[in-house]
């Protein structure tokens, strides 16, 4: 067996994150990426994995319309607020606004050369926009409703605008514009076949046909040569969405051989068309006949019933012209990505991906199989959505339940099935086979919501509910078999009133001998299996309890409560053996990890931490959730842990423990190496690269000592600008804040005020003004250097006033200026030479005459020297001036 080793730190991965919360989006036209409205920011969502590339924020108002240029480089926005944005998708920033409706702006659309803009909104109005001024070139009226959907001629040449609305009543109407220069407000026809809101237009890929479609459950085909009315197709369902199916496209070549096959030659210029709906199932047209060609067996989509009473399956959907197909859009925010084969004469959609925008509050989940390759989730739904690891799409979903899924449990089967269990608000519980993805039982007897299952451990054969009714039931799984197409009841083996109040947590011992349930009476009680006799009560909680687990290892439970504490408690007479106290409000999830020896929770106050059982110690917390954390799954194979919670939120947890020491490891061994490097440079005199090294090893100690030696010696300037050209703009800030330090303090002032000189001396301020939080860098600079000089200009007065003072005292004599040193010795030698000359002898002079003579010379020796003093201050003043 593997030495145990502790676990000292995770490393989150977010996974699942909110990116669409309804209304408009937009696909690029290769289908790699889409942006999508979130509440009152817009994500861009790589399709391939559903991961966030980047958020543009808003003005704090919903997303109201959405489109993208031609080539994918710019995003047209606009929200409630009636402004409209345009966004560079490379620098993420929006290069201009402007506003021009009355109301908000429902639909936009860009013509094929990107250089326009078209916006109808609520106002009624239909106006077109220069891009790259963001002036309105064409201002037109005549819709009596809201306009819903705008569009231009793909073909260039074609000066032609399509819009859309709903008129009210009975009425809604599509206008052709011209935007051409010599039309600018003419309205070439008014298309009235629809009998409610037109939601969606196309134009065929010859651009002579005109496609309609509306909520009166019809598909209108306009001639745009004489702006007839072709052909009414009669869909039965509220039409969301008409697209045209491109020639060379996939889905047109798998349809081709399916007519050719049928032996339904298709005329010169038939196309095809694809319609979504009310009904959630995606059907296909051919232009020539009201016949659908293909129509999907069953929905991948839950149909919602909105405010009106009326269903909403699919509420768009976009053709791809790579090879990606048909993108559908869902009323519950999943984006289905389809593809079409032909397989044994038959047509069969595909649905190659799910990408869920949306999870709402996330209350439990469980990893699937042996392997651990999908993750299932419950949310505030009636069904299951299982998740697949590596791509983080949404596989399948499991639907059954009449009311929202609250608990979830999953196990693998004696037979090698992945079997899910759940419970939920309609009082059932439902067993689930994952890879037929099917409901293969259903247990029915609980008179309350069912928050709490959990399987057996050992012969999983069995698993245990709780429920709002105070009651626990062990449900058998004797009766099911390889082969099922209906799901069997099954039957409970034993009932028991376990609880006063709801059952939030149950779990199995790993023997199958034991069972405890957590209730909100406080209290977590154990039975013994099969019989439910009652064996101990943990009493001790000051709060419901959230969750229950047993050790894998010892004979003990541990208990999660909302009096925001962790308790283990002794199943043999029924202590309190540890208490967990660090979370700040309720704890929702605690399970063993590492063999029983380590603990990780989960709470309402949004954090995960992670507790070290035989020292009580918190080694980690993780502050990643926004809200509380309802969910949390430890895989059994590598302990990575997953957690979700009510900010709609699914976050992977790995354990990096292992990686992070060897990373220590090797950062301490490079900084020793890099250490010995700096103490080489310094011995070799080589300080540009040891200043190098210092700032690569973050010592700003060991800097400020090469840039004080620096300073002392001569040429210092070179070293220090040769260092100082070589750093980023990111050490270059590191350097400022190190200055910053320096600054404040009289002893370190006058190196950083060195350093501050030759910064400014080699970069230009409107390069580093550009520095990320310079400003409040230079802030914090600018007082103490003003105090610097300040305190030196004082004691250059002072030195003044001194020498004045002293001089007139006659107490010293005023120092000459000190780089003429050879001037005075030969002035000296000269005075003592002429003294020779002349036979001077100082001996033979009187005691009387003597002072006299001295006074006189020390007179003139002033008067001498006073304008040496004054040519060395004016010197010393002009040097200052220049510094």
């Amino acid at each position: 067996m593997e030495p145990l080793r502790l676990k000292a730190n995770y490393r989150c991965v977010p996974s699942l994150q909110q990116f669409y919360t309804g209304g408009p989006y937009a696909v690029s036209s290769d289908g790699s990426f889409i942006a999508s409205a979130c509440a009152d920011s817009i994500k861009i969502v790589d399709s391939a994995n559903s991961s966030i590339r980047s958020t543009l924020d808003g003005d704090s108002e919903s997303v109201t319309a959405l489109a993208l240029s031609p080539d994918d480089k710019l995003l047209f926005s606009s929200s409630h607020s009636r402004q409209i944005r345009v966004w560079d998708l490379s620098t993420l920033k929006c290069v201009r606004s402007w506003k021009g409706h009355d109301g908000p702006v429902m639909s936009m659309a860009c013509h094929p050369s990107g250089g326009l803009l078209a916006t109808g909104g609520a106002d009624r109005k239909v106006l077109v926009w220069d891009v790259d001024g963001g002036f309105c070139t064409h201002f037109f009226k005549g819709h009596g409703g809201v306009v819903s959907c705008v569009m231009f001629h793909p073909d260039p040449k074609k000066q032609l605008l399509f819009s859309g609305s709903d008129d009210g009543g009975d009425n809604a109407t599509i206008r052709v514009w011209d935007v051409s220069k010599t039309k600018k407000k003419n309205c070439i026809a008014t298309l009235d076949n629809h009998r409610s809101a037109v939601t969606s237009i196309a134009v065929s890929e010859d651009g002579w046909t005109l496609l309609s479609a509306g909520r009166d459950k019809v598909v209108t085909l306009w001639d745009l040569h004489d702006y007839s009315n072709k052909k009414t197709v009669i869909t039965n369902e509220a039409v969301e969405a008409v697209c045209v199916i491109g020639a060379g496209s996939p889905f047109a070549s798998s349809l081709d051989s399916y007519r050719q096959q049928a032996k339904k030659l298709a005329g010169s210029k038939s196309f095809y068309f694809v319609t979504v709906g009310e009904r959630g199932i995606v059907r296909i047209w051919s232009s020539e006949s009201s016949v659908c060609m293909f129509e999907q067996e069953a929905s991948d989509v839950t149909a919602n019933i909105d405010e009106e009473g009326s269903r909403r399956g699919f509420t768009s959907a976009v053709t791809i012209a790579s090879d990606q197909g048909l993108i559908c859009v869902t009323a519950d925010q999943q984006f289905l990505f389809y593809s079409l084969d032909l397989t044994e004469e038959l047509l069969k959609l595909n649905l190659t991906k799910r990408l869920v925008g949306y999870n709402e509050e996330v209350v439990d989940m469980k990893f699937i199989g042996d392997d651990e390759k999908f993750l299932a989730l419950a949310t505030n739904l009636e069904q299951i959505r299982v998740y697949d690891l590596s791509s983080m799409s949404c596989s399948y979903v499991l639907a059954g339940h009449t009311e929202i899924v609250l608990c979830l449990d999953t196990c693998v089967s004696s037979s090698g099935k992945s079997l899910i269990v759940t419970g939920s608000k309609d009082n059932s519980v439902r067993l689930w086979e994952s890879e037929s993805k099917s409901c293969i039982g259903i247990g029915i007897g609980h008179m309350g919501a069912v928050g709490a299952v959990a399987f057996s451990k050992r012969k999983r054969d069995f698993f245990v509910s709780g429920s709002s009714d105070h009651t626990l039931k062990v449900w058998s799984m004797d009766g099911l078999s390889d082969n099922m197409t209906v799901p069997i009841n099954l039957k409970a083996k034993a009932v028991v009133a376990a609880h006063d109040k709801d059952i939030n947590s149950v779990a199995v011992a790993p023997n199958d001998s034991l069972v405890c349930s957590g209730s909100q009476d406080r209290t977590a009680c154990v039975w013994r299996l099969p019989d439910l006799v009652s064996v101990v009560v943990f009493k001790g909680h000051k709060r419901g309890i959230w969750s229950v687990e047993f050790s894998p290892v010892d004979q003990c439970v541990i208990t999660a409560s909302g009096d925001k504490t962790i308790r283990i408690w002794a199943i043999s007479d029924g202590s309190c053996l540890k208490t967990f106290e660090g979370h700040t409000s309720s704890v929702l999830r605690a399970l063993f990890v590492t063999r029983g020896t380590q603990i990780v929770s989960s709470g309402a106050d949004g954090l995960v931490k992670l507790w070290t059982v035989k020292t009580n110690e918190c080694v980690a917390t993780y502050d990643i959730h926004e809200d509380k954390v309802w969910a949390l799954a430890v895989s059994k194979k590598t302990e990575m842990l997953a957690t979700g919670g009510s900010d709609a939120l699914v976050n992977l947890w790995f354990d990096s423990t292992a990686a992070d020491k060897e990373e220590a490891f090797h950062k301490e061994e490079m900084g020793v190496l890099k250490g010995q490097e700096l103490e080489n440079a310094v011995a070799d005199a080589d300080y540009s690269k040891a200043i190098q090294i210092a700032f690569e090893l973050r010592k700003p100690h060991r800097l400020y000592a090469l840039l004080s030696e620096l300073c002392r010696k001569q040429g210092a300037e070179d070293h220090v600008d040769k260092a100082l050209e070589a750093l980023g703009d990111e050490e270059l800030r590191t350097l400022f804040s190190y200055v910053r330090e320096w600054n404040t303090k009289p002893k370190f002032c006058y190196v950083s005020q060195f350093v501050l000189f030759r910064v400014f001396n080699i970069f230009p301020p409107t390069e580093i003004v550009q520095m990320k939080g310079i400003g409040e860098l230079l802030e914090g600079l600018i007082p103490y250097s003003q105090r610097h000089f300040g305190r030196i200009d004082r004691l250059v007065r002072s030195t003044f006033l001194l020498d004045y003072i002293l001089s007139g005292m006659s107490v010293i004599d005023p120092e000459t200026q000190q780089p003429e040193p050879m001037a005075e010795f030969l002035l000296q030698s000269e005075i003592e030479n002429r003294d020779e000359e002349h036979g001077i002898n100082e001996k033979d002079h009187t005691q009387e005459n003597a002072p006299s003579k001295k006074r006189k010379s020390n007179k003139s020796r002033q008067g001498s020297h006073k304008k040496v003093k004054d040519v060395a201050y004016n010197k010393v003043e002009s040097v200052q001036l220049q510094a």
